[in-house]
């Protein structure tokens, strides 16, 4: 039976952190998580108003904790500026909270593993730089492309596979992960303590084409899907429409769009967390249904 912890938790209001307090509160964790606004109440959890600018509410969002996830981020920025101060000052904040000697498991990226190609990809890697170099009991978790129920960053691709069709970066490789595993395997991590560790997860399938996933999507909304393949040039006029018409909520930015045309964003197995800590339990094909029945569950599909 699993003992149980006192978690802070960051990134508690967004996707992977809404499921992973979920998931600690019904394991029987004591949660607290850090929030902008007020939240509905709910038992074991308690919000800690303020964000990561706030020493005092970093403070008492980690005092007693036995462990903290730190899952906030920031994936799109309009700028460097915003990917400095979501990604790297957040994360030196966090750290400075949590002290000396407390688990620290921080949620990373794949793309940390190409710092040269997006500023999204260096801000993470800086911030994996501070982690290692920092006094805490840290683990390190770089998740490819996560996917999954009250997902909407990649609500345009199912919207397009509907129609039969998908706008594909140039061809590639990359490996997936449910948000449901994503979150199980953080809290596998608050309550192991192996020091010093970095782990890239999936699930467990070695990785997909990126058509292969098109088709996969497909499925899901029961569509036969054609994969387009689109040069890097056209993706960047793309990026600058969508940031004309979106504006701050553009999903496609001219950084994104440098590490979506990488070849390569499956994990290294070599990184896979140990079977005794975690193993994944969801497959594309349910997790890509799963998520599709929350869309039209929520009227988004």
């Amino acid at each position: 039976m699993t003992t149980p912890l006192t978690l802070a938790i960051t990134g508690g209001t967004g996707f992977v952190g809404g499921v992973l307090v979920r998931q600690a509160l019904a394991a029987g964790h004591r949660v607290r998580a850090l929030a902008r606004r007020p939240q509905p109440a709910q038992n074991g959890l308690d919000w800690i108003a303020g964000d990561l600018a706030d020493p005092h509410a970093l403070s008492a969002l980690c005092a007693d904790a036995d462990a903290v996830i730190h899952v906030a981020g920031v994936v799109n920025a309009p700028d460097r500026a915003g990917f400095v101060a979501g990604n790297i000052a957040g994360t030196r904040a966090m750290l400075a909270a949590a002290g000396a000697g407390r688990r620290f498991v921080h949620v990373s990226s794949l793309a940390a593993r190409e710092p040269n190609l997006s500023v999204y990809g260096w801000s993470k890697a800086e911030a994996e730089h501070l982690v290692e170099a920092s006094p805490t009991n840290w683990a390190i978790v770089r998740p490819p492309a996560i996917y999954g129920p009250g997902d909407l960053d990649q609500l345009d691709l199912f919207k397009l596979a509907r129609k039969g069709l998908a706008l594909l970066p140039p061809p590639g490789r990359l490996s997936l992960i449910a948000v449901d595993d994503l979150a199980r395997l953080l809290l596998a991590l608050a309550g192991d303590r192996t020091p010093h560790v970095l782990y890239e997860a999936d699930d467990g399938t070695g990785g997909l084409t990126s058509a292969d996933y098109a088709r996969a999507i497909g499925g899901a909304v029961g569509r036969h899907v054609l994969p387009l393949h689109l040069p890097r040039g056209l993706l960047s006029l793309a990026a600058t429409l969508d940031r004309r018409f979106r504006g701050a909520e553009a999903r496609l930015t001219h950084d994104r769009v440098a590490y979506l045309c990488h070849p390569d964003w499956t994990i290294d197995p070599a990184r896979r967390p140990p079977p005794a800590l975690w193993t994944p339990a969801i497959s594309t094909a349910q997790g890509l249904a799963d998520t599709v029945r929350w869309y039209r569950a929520n009227a988004l599909l």
